[in-house]
């Protein structure tokens, strides 16, 4: 079982520790909602063991951090239907459409190498913990995100040659109501849709039941595979139809296509949709980075475990080239 490894600058990392979710305020980025002016400080916690461990000492923050051309052309493709169709109120909202234009025209004038800058923490009162940063890359990250349906998380790398520490920021959207307490254009209509198409009853019903995770999607589902593959429970109750390549991606036979889904409990559903796993061709767990080393432990899941109960056969196979290249966290 090893750690995950990755170069940079031609330099060997390990990934070490995690601080994910990291929530970006209003008041934090540029794409704004309320009225404040703005501030490029960023808060990361509270004083405590967790941030103690993660940056070092906490009283004279001094970190080098990096960002990836790659990753903010990531978030520009998953977020541009917010962009050009603004479901909540900011205050350029009208704008919206020309900023993502900006945008996608500034981030592909950056390097494709990492882009480093320095962060130091900020005189803030104890225990709220706030960093900055005066650098151009830094102030992507207030560009970019948007407030509610976007997070940054932090991963920790380990210099293999020297021991010093370098961190990686990467900017994530997620639509999720559980998560971020908002609803996409596509989830809060998707019912309604349904009802006004012009498709047969019959049809819009199979539609429905297979958005909720229920009815004949679940029930084929079902029969090839009783249990979580995973944990190897088998109790309906405790089993979640996972589609692999996401309902808001698929056309209407692959919303419905049994082969386009997994049978997960609750937790490993929520790695998987999350794209905090994914799977190889033959069976092989992919693990993200973006999971602590010690959580990784403490779910039981390393990079390379073989699955062997998972029900793959070519047809998944074809979902899952889309949720390794779209959805997995790398």
């Amino acid at each position: 079982m090893s750690n995950y490894l990755m170069t940079v600058n031609g330099k060997k990392y390990e990934a070490v520790d995690c601080l994910n979710n990291i929530t970006m305020a209003d008041s934090f980025l540029l794409n704004k909602i309320g009225t404040g002016h703005g501030e490029a400080k960023l808060y990361v916690g509270n004083e405590g063991e967790r941030l103690e461990n993660f940056f070092g000492s906490l009283e004279h923050i001094e970190i080098n951090g990096f960002v990836l051309k790659s990753d903010f052309e990531k978030f520009l493709h998953d977020a541009e239907d917010e962009y050009k169709n603004p479901q909540q109120d900011y205050n350029k909202k009208d704008k919206f459409p020309e900023i993502f234009e900006k945008l996608s025209k500034d981030v592909n004038e950056l390097d494709s190498k990492p882009l480093f800058f320095e962060i130091h923490r900020v005189g803030v009162e104890p225990p709220r913990v706030y960093v900055n940063s005066s650098s151009k890359f830094y102030n992507f990250i207030r560009k970019l995100g948007l407030p509610n349906i976007s997070y940054l998380s932090i991963l920790k790398l380990k210099d293999l040659s020297t021991g010093k520490f370098v961190f990686y920021f990467k900017l994530f959207i997620d639509y999720k109501p559980d998560i971020v307490k908002y609803e996409s254009p596509f989830v809060k209509s998707v019912v309604e849709e349904i009802k006004n198409s012009n498709a047969s009853e019959k049809v819009k019903e199979r539609l429905i039941q297979a958005r909720i995770g229920q009815g004949e999607y679940r029930e084929k589902l079902i029969e090839e595979c009783s249990f979580c593959p995973f944990t190897l429970v088998n109790d309906e109750r405790l089993l979640i139809a996972s589609h692999i390549k996401p309902w808001a991606k698929s056309n209407d036979t692959e919303k419905t296509d049994p082969k386009n889904g997994f049978l997960f409990t609750p937790t490993y559903d929520k790695l998987f949709d999350g794209g905090f796993i994914s799977f190889e061709s033959d069976k092989s767990l992919m693990v993200s980075p973006w999971i602590s080393p010690m959580n990784q432990k403490r779910l039981g899941i390393y990079e390379g475990k073989k699955i062997e109960k998972l029900p793959l056969d070519d047809k998944r196979e074809a979902y899952l080239v889309y949720h390794r290249k779209n959805i997995f966290k790398s």
